[in-house]
């Protein structure tokens, strides 16, 4: 790890009032760390009410800086462990997310350092105020000593994630993953209609599988065609999941937990009858807007699938089912700190659960696709050998070559997609990618899908 990190930097001068920008990090990231809430719900709070008046510029500063401290949040701790002669005790504990977003600042974004250490002090209550300018301080004059402590592969991440990975993919693939998290993520779109003509109004790179990718991007809201709902936010590899379904064109389709809704588009925009189903009204309603903006339509039910019960079989579902999301630490850092191992086992029996009610809702001659968007076996490969095993009517449909997978595919689907498919086909013939995947182009989200069809 080095300074330089994460790509995220200082705009020149503050355009609201001093101070705002890394306020509102730290009401950010003690939001998180703190009490326990989604860094998009905790964003979404500092941005509201009085936070609203923050100037856009000012507004992506703090959202880049309360990221950092998330994703390089493990190295950040031992650092301060190295810059202090003991733990802090008492209230002395609330300067913890301060000293992270100075670090972070120092460490990990393109910020001069005497901006990094006079602004961080000047939030802090005045009787510390010396003490997170001395470790500040002694940060800057230590750094080469220092960077040295956080460069070992997986030092951001908690000791039993990393664990996990070293074993499952092995230590190199597992040290790739880990870089790849430490890097702040492009942005993806799927298009409405054209995914080049998208590529060449937002000045963005059309992927082999449909998707559109953007470096370092303006906000999304202020991109070509956002109202006109040209396009909608989601991971690369978030949008493979879909085209597994093949062509769904004027059939029946469930999207079960469908938030935060972009399959949900997907299927819409190809013309599929959508069904979906969250137990989250709240989150519905974002899916519902994004519909909207999109001229697209699809019948919305607010459920548990524990409990819900459809009244007819349907041609098609996409089961994309709750999950510790450790795929996502990219885009959504504190992910890594709100999940423990206990997680896993715990979800992983949800999963299972979920897969074969949704089973038992497939018409003859229909596609069921399981994913989640975790990169642990216990949410993938496991959940579908035990579907396959528990439910005769229902065979697995292993990936194949990309002839074989264009021959499955829409007749629409982007020229390279059956190839991309095949590429990311793991020993079983399930959909595994992962984030040091792509990397010359900026990565990928960990996803796993895996295909199933009813005979008939």
């Amino acid at each position: 790890m080095t300074a330089a990190s994460s790509n995220a930097s200082r705009p020149t001068g503050p355009t609201g009032p001093a101070g705002a920008d890394r306020r509102a990090a730290l009401a950010i990231l003690t939001e998180v760390i703190d009490r326990g809430r989604p860094l998009d719900a905790a964003m979404d709070a500092a941005f509201s009410g009085a936070g609203a008046a923050l100037p856009v510029r000012d507004r992506a500063f703090a959202r880049a800086l309360a990221t950092a401290a998330l994703r390089h949040r493990g190295g950040l701790t031992r650092l301060v462990g190295a810059l202090l002669d003991r733990p802090p005790k008492g209230r002395a504990r609330q300067m913890l997310p301060l000293l992270h977003l100075g670090l972070a600042q120092i460490f990990h974004m393109n910020v001069a350092d005497h901006a990094a250490v006079s602004a961080t002090v000047a939030l802090a209550p005045k009787p510390y105020r010396g003490l997170v300018n001395a470790v500040l301080r002694r940060a800057v004059r230590d750094r080469a000593r220092l960077a040295s402590l956080v460069a070992a592969d997986g030092v951001d991440l908690p000791a039993w994630l990393f664990t996990r990975w070293q074993k499952t993919y092995g230590a190199e693939t597992a040290a790739a993953m880990a870089r790849a998290m430490a890097v702040e993520p492009p942005l993806d779109l799927t298009a409405r209609h054209d995914p080049a003509a998208l590529a060449q109004a937002t000045d963005g790179r059309l992927l082999a599988t449909g998707s559109v990718r953007l470096v370092r991007p303006p906000a999304v809201d202020t991109l070509p065609g956002f109202d006109q709902g040209a396009f909608w936010v989601q991971d690369a590899a978030a949008a493979l999941p879909v085209a597994l379904l093949g062509d769904v064109a004027g059939r029946r389709v469930a999207d079960l937990c469908a938030a935060p809704g972009g399959k949900t588009l997907q299927l819409a925009a190809r013309g599929a009858r959508v069904t979906a189903v969250d137990r989250s009204a709240e989150r519905l309603a974002t899916v519902r807007a994004n519909l909207d903006r999109c001229g697209l339509d699809a019948r919305i039910v607010a459920a548990d699938l524990t409990e819900w019960t459809p009244d007819a079989p349907f041609d098609a579902i996409l089961l994309d089912a709750p999950c510790t999301a450790t795929g996502t630490l990219r885009r959504h850092p504190d992910v890594a700190w709100h999940r423990g191992a206990a997680d896993v086992a715990k979800l992983a029996a949800l999963q299972r659960r979920l897969a074969a009610r949704a089973a038992g809702w497939l018409a003859p001659g229909g596609r069921l696709v399981f994913s989640t968007c975790s990169l642990e076996p216990e949410e993938g490969p496991a959940v579908a050998r035990h579907l396959a095993q528990a439910c005769d009517d229902l065979a697995p449909q292993p990936l194949g070559d990309a002839a074989a997978e264009a021959a499955r595919l829409a007749p629409d689907a982007p020229e390279g997609l059956a190839a991309a498919l095949a590429g990311f086909a793991d020993a079983e013939g399930w959909l595994r990618t992962r984030p040091d995947q792509w990397a010359e182009l900026g990565g990928l989200d960990g996803f796993f899908a895996a295909r199933f069809v009813k005979p008939g």
